[in-house]
């Protein structure tokens, strides 16, 4: 596997000439926080009966974090995470990403939020089997109507950041899985999103790939992309700097990884794989 050049968030914008370091932690907590829930409720109704599917959830996460979200299935992290990423509307509660008052948004504006400020990378990776990987990548700045020349430019880097700019007219079919990730994680780079939203990204991939996609996340959050990670892996937890888990639709503990594993060095120490993604 070639090595993933490190992709840098300056200003909202992301760079590959250089990585930024994570800002202190008393720098961390003096700004406005990208996630901000406060007593946050999200009810279903299913007949006669109502799922309390999130109950009075209270959470922050600030710029420059690398967040683990954790918990069984039906705990709620998953409800969760489609309210964060605005794919859904809370019942009751507060919630602001990057400042913004996202449950006073109409659809339109909620789509707008959702191309501008999230990037998201899904489990099955969810690339257009018809296009290569720079189209692939490409595609969110043709909806957030960036210049063809821009998203070609950025389309390059972005691959280059996740040490695929060679497989750039590959398409999916072409890849392997771990390859297919890192186009995903690419094309959640593209438009400098002030939150990058992991769901179960490495639940497809063997364990060495799993690695090497936490190598990836972990250079881009040393280079100040704030990350939230769903995962019922224990162990890739223990890639992140903090962790939260959801039980019965409450959030049960947050808690800082106080022993964070190094991606690279976890790869160092693994046996090379001729087939490595």
């Amino acid at each position: 596997m070639s090595s993933p050049g490190p992709a840098a968030y300056t200003n909202g914008r992301v760079h590959t000439n250089g990585a930024v370091p994570p800002p202190a932690e008393e720098a961390i907590d003096a700004r406005t926080p990208v996630i901000q829930v406060t007593d946050l409720v999200k009810d279903y109704s299913r007949g006669d009966n109502v799922v309390h599917a999130l109950r009075a959830v209270t959470l922050r996460v600030h710029q420059g974090e690398f967040v683990t979200v954790m918990g069984p299935s039906g705990s709620g992290k998953s409800t969760f995470m489609n309210l964060v990423g605005c794919l859904d509307r809370p019942t009751s509660g507060s919630f602001l990403l990057d400042g913004v008052d996202v449950p006073s948004l109409s659809r339109s504006q909620l789509a707008d939020l959702r191309n501008h400020k999230l990037g998201f990378i899904l489990q099955g990776f969810n690339l257009l089997p018809r296009m290569d990987a720079l189209d692939n990548v490409m595609l969110p700045m043709v909806y957030a109507g960036v210049s063809g020349s821009t998203r070609r430019q950025r389309g390059h880097a972005a691959l280059d950041a996740v040490g695929l700019e060679d497989r750039a007219h590959h398409r999916p079919s072409e890849m392997s899985g771990g390859q297919q990730q890192r186009v995903a994680i690419a094309r959640a780079l593209v438009n400098a999103p002030s939150l990058i939203l992991a769901d179960e990204p490495t639940g497809n991939l063997d364990s060495r790939t799993s690695v090497e996609i936490m190598a990836i996340l972990q250079r881009l959050n040393q280079a100040g992309a704030t990350i939230v990670l769903v995962t019922h892996e224990p162990d890739i937890a223990t890639y992140s700097s903090r962790t939260v888990t959801f039980k019965d639709g409450t959030l049960q503990t947050d808690q800082p990884n106080r022993l964070i594993v190094v991606a690279t060095e976890t790869l160092a120490a693994l046996p090379v794989q001729e087939d490595a993604a």
